[in-house]
C-alpha cells in the first residue's frame, strides 16, 4: 500500500534517458515515494553530413531564413555546440515546452510554440494563425536522423519555401544485465517511454514486457509509434511532459 503523500511507495521505474531530464525525473519520482532506475537507452551521435549542416547554420546566422523550427531540446544542444547565432530577422518555432525551455536556457527565443497539440501536426495547425498567411516563407527545420518529415512536408504543402537538416542521430545503448533481468523478473513496476526511439530500444531489448509491468507513453504520438512495432501500451500521459507522465502512474497507485 502506498504511504500517505507517497503514492509510488514501492514501486521500480525504469526512466529510460540520462541526463539532467533523467535526473529531474528521477527525482520527482522520489518524492512521490518511488525507486527510480535510470537506464539510458538512447543516446545521440553527430550527423553524418556534417557539411550540410554547418552550411545550414551558417547561412541561418546571416539571415538567409524567416523561421527556423526546433523540434527537441538535442537539437538546442547542436546549435549551442556550434556557437549558432540566430539573427533577430530570424523567428523560432518550438515543438513542445520542453525544446522551448532548453532554447530559452540555452540564450535563444522562442516565438511560437503550440498552445494545444505539442507536435508538428500542432505547429502545422497553428503556423498559419500565428505567421498570418504570409507565403512563401524561408523556413530551415532542423530534425533528427530518425525523425519523420512531417513537419518539413506539411510546411512546403503550405507553400513555404523550406530547408531541412538533420542536426543529429539517435543510437541505441545497451543496458545492463540486471536490468533485462529485472524487468523480466516483473521487479519494475513501470517503464516509461519518451520517444518512439525509446520504445524502439524498450521493444528490442526488454521485450515482451511483463503483464505486471505498465508501459508508460508520454504522448499520443509516442503510444502510436510505440504500439507501431508491437510494445503494449498501458497508460498515456494526458500531457507531453515528465509531470504528466508521473502523473498518470500516481493515479493509477491510488486507484489500487
Amino acid at each position: 500500500m502506498p504511504t500517505q503523500g507517497k503514492p509510488l511507495s514501492g514501486w521500480r521505474v525504469l526512466v529510460p534517458r540520462g541526463g539532467p531530464w533523467g535526473d529531474q525525473v528521477a527525482a520527482k519520482l522520489r518524492a512521490k515515494g518511488a525507486h527510480p532506475v535510470v537506464a539510458p537507452m538512447i543516446n545521440f551521435a553527430p550527423t553524418e553530413d556534417a557539411d550540410a549542416l554547418e552550411a545550414a547554420l551558417a547561412r541561418l546566422s546571416a539571415g538567409a531564413f524567416d523561421w527556423m523550427t526546433v523540434t527537441s531540446a538535442t537539437t538546442v544542444d547542436v546549435l549551442s555546440s556550434h556557437r549558432t547565432v540566430v539573427p533577430a530577422g530570424t523567428r523560432v518555432a518550438a515543438v513542445g515546452e520542453t525544446t522551448a525551455a532548453a532554447l530559452v536556457a540555452a540564450g535563444y527565443r522562442v516565438d511560437i510554440v503550440p498552445s494545444e497539440d505539442n507536435s508538428a501536426r500542432g505547429m502545422l495547425a497553428e503556423w498559419e494563425a500565428v505567421t498570418g498567411g504570409a507565403n512563401p516563407l524561408r523556413v530551415l527545420t532542423l530534425r533528427s536522423e530518425i525523425a519523420k518529415p512531417l513537419l518539413t512536408e506539411g510546411l512546403r504543402r503550405l507553400g513555404h519555401d523550406v530547408e531541412s537538416v538533420v542536426a543529429y542521430r539517435t543510437i541505441g545503448v545497451p543496458v545492463t544485465d540486471k536490468v533485462k533481468t529485472d524487468v523480466a523478473a516483473g521487479a519494475v513496476r513501470a517503464v516509461l517511454v519518451t520517444s518512439g526511439s525509446v520504445a524502439q530500444q524498450v521493444q528490442e531489448q526488454l521485450g515482451p514486457i511483463p503483464e505486471s509491468t505498465l508501459v508508460a507513453c508520454i504522448g499520443p504520438r509516442t503510444a502510436k509509434d510505440a504500439r507501431a512495432i508491437g510494445l503494449r501500451v498501458d497508460v498515456v500521459a494526458d500531457e507531453r511532459s515528465a509531470e504528466s507522465l508521473i502523473d498518470a502512474l500516481v493515479r493509477i497507485a491510488e486507484a489500487d
